[in-house]
């Protein structure tokens, strides 16, 4: 499982010119989900988002976590995160997890993120066409693979 963690001071996001989803501080997250992801990833990669201190404190570090700050989530999935460009200008998307495994897996985090932050967080639409808006505070952008926790 692959997130785009963005700090952001607003995010939203549109399906069919309708507001699907807006937050104001907080992450914006694009979630990649591939073919051997589990539980145990969503598990590992949730708890690692709701703890992940990249908000600064009063001396200007980045210090504190989304609790800290009242923050919240919006998050997107984006198969397009497990594409190989290995070979040619074509991406190959064979590491992404198929709608049948992918769908349950993103409605899992948006459970376990929502019940970790102790307040629901916004979303897209898995497999629509969206248009995503940031502000991307900062800029903060982290990557993170669950594949590559160890």
């Amino acid at each position: 499982m692959i997130a785009v963690i963005q700090r952001v001071s607003e995010a939203s996001v549109l399906i069919n010119n309708y507001e699907k989803g807006h937050i104001k501080t907080g992450f914006l997250i694009l979630l990649g989900i591939g073919h051997t992801d589990s539980q145990e990833d969503i598990d590992w990669l949730s708890r690692k988002i709701i703890g992940m201190r990249i908000f600064s404190d009063d001396q200007g570090k980045m210090n504190l976590d989304l609790a800290a700050v009242g923050g919240d989530i919006l998050l997107i999935s984006q198969f397009t995160l497990h594409a190989s460009t290995k070979k040619g200008n074509r991406p190959s998307f064979i590491e992404a997890a198929r709608p049948e495994v992918a769908i349950p897996l993103y409605e899992t985090m948006i459970d376990q993120l929502s019940a970790l932050l102790g307040k629901p967080i916004q979303t897209g639409e898995f497999g629509a066409d969206m248009k995503v808006s940031l502000l991307n505070d900062g800029p903060v952008t982290i990557l993170i693979d669950s594949k590559n926790r160890i």
